[in-house]
């Protein structure tokens, strides 16, 4: 399982396209099996396009980088 620095590198690349919309994310944490949580912030807290932006966009990257991560959750 990826740790949580090299979730937070893989994070890094798709933070341009979000910040450039007045967004970011933030990991909350990486589990045992697969799964990373992580809060969208700036406009991409509550946008209609988040659940896009969270699969098409972050988990997308993540899963490029980074093939043992299962799936990306948004908490609040």
């Amino acid at each position: 399982m990826p740790s949580r620095d090299e979730v937070e590198q893989a994070l890094e690349a798709a933070r341009p396209v979000l910040v450039e919309h007045g967004g970011n994310v933030e990991l909350v944490g990486v589990s045992p099996d697969g799964v990373v949580l992580v809060r969208l912030v700036g406009a991409c807290s509550g946008c209609k396009h988040a659940s896009a932006t969270l699969h098409n966009i972050i988990e997308k990257e993540l899963k490029k980088r980074l093939p043992d991560i299962l799936r990306v959750e948004a908490i609040l």
